[in-house]
């Protein structure tokens, strides 16, 4: 199976040596989004849903690019730096995945790579699974 990268610009991904998004066949692996904007700003400093928005569309840009949408999503995983916040995130996450409904994984952990990000996320997608049905 052929192999595309699909990278955008961003700072950390020369430095540290990964794509934002990886496509093998119909699979698109995205890595972990947090919410920087197009001009590199953190976006919504403080506000889990407002970075929780930033980071889905951004992940919805790198979908777009390998050939997916938010439907083709099949997994979401987050992580956030106060987890007592998980009603914000999952708020935005109902927004966009709710007739979705990926598997998913919410953690906490400690901090994320600057210090203004609360919110990291990944996700896996299928192209063509969209409209399947669900059960």
């Amino acid at each position: 199976m052929k192999r595309q990268n699909y990278g955008f610009g961003a700072e950390w991904e020369n430095k540290v040596g990964y794509s934002r998004a990886v496509r093998v066949g119909d699979q698109i692996f995205v890595s972990g989004t947090t919410a920087i904007n197009d001009k590199g700003n953190v976006v919504g400093k403080g506000d889990l849903y407002t970075q929780t928005v930033q980071c889905i569309n951004n992940i919805e840009k790198a979908l777009s690019k390998a050939g997916a949408s938010l439907k083709d999503v099949v997994r979401t995983r987050t992580f956030v730096t106060n987890i007592e916040d998980w009603e914000a995130f999952g708020k935005a996450h109902e927004e966009y995945f709710g007739a979705v409904k990926p598997a998913a994984t919410l953690v906490e952990v400690s901090n994320l790579i600057h210090p203004d990000l609360i919110v990291e996320m990944e996700v896996d997608a299928v192209i063509g699974t969209s409209d399947q049905n669900q059960t």
